[in-house]
């Protein structure tokens, strides 16, 4: 018996309430604000710096082999038919393998903006300054690692559809191109916005 979609998503949500609810301790409070403020004041911010560089690197990557895996399998079977279509198709993986780069790069300037400070030793938490360096390298990360998984996932999905049109009709590429070209782009977007993200991290005042 097949599963309603709408189970994918009640399901864990529920599930997710009720331990939320157990986790704070007072099923009349939904959130205590008190407690989640300590679960993140209690969390180093270099936890929060190196998971926001692992999802830079890391998803773009996800999304640049999604990428490949679609536009690669399309190729490589049209041009069992058609064998033209090799030379001209294989800028599709250029733009997907670009995807993973945009990650790299922004993994490595996040990285350069991490310094150490060390935690107050009176109530061995991390100031204000470091906790916002963190959070932002992390909000950089992810904004960077998501665009670029669902840039990865559209030139791929076009640039399948490309290979397998212009096996069909030659005319049809360049127009394709074009599109492919558009959401090459959107991975740059994330970029852009991860970088300036990271510009204002200060971890000491």
């Amino acid at each position: 018996m097949a599963l309603s979609p709408v189970a994918f998503i009640w399901v864990p949500s529920t599930i997710a309430w009720v331990c939320f609810i157990i986790s704070v301790g007072d099923p009349a409070r939904f959130i205590d604000w008190s407690w989640l403020w300590l679960l993140f004041r209690a969390t180093s911010p270099y936890f929060w710096s190196a998971f926001g560089v692992a999802l830079a690197v890391g998803m773009s990557i996800l999304g640049a082999a999604w990428g490949i895996f679609a536009t690669g399998s399309s190729l490589v079977g049209g041009a069992i038919r058609v064998p033209r279509i090799t030379s001209k198709n294989l800028i599709s993986i250029i733009f997907c393998e670009a995807v993973a780069i945009y990650g790299v790069i922004v993994a490595i300037i996040l990285q350069t903006k991490i310094d150490y400070t060390a935690p107050s030793p009176e109530l061995g938490v991390y100031d204000k300054y470091a906790m916002y360096s963190g959070f932002s390298i992390f909000g950089a990360g992810v904004t960077c690692g998501f665009a670029n998984l669902v840039c990865g996932m559209c030139v791929g999905i076009v640039g399948s559809s490309c290979a397998l049109s212009d096996a069909q009709n030659s005319t049809l590429f360049v127009k394709i191109l074009v599109v492919e070209i558009f959401g090459s782009a959107l991975g740059l977007f994330g970029v852009i916005v991860g970088i300036i993200m990271s510009g204002s991290v200060k971890w000491t005042a």
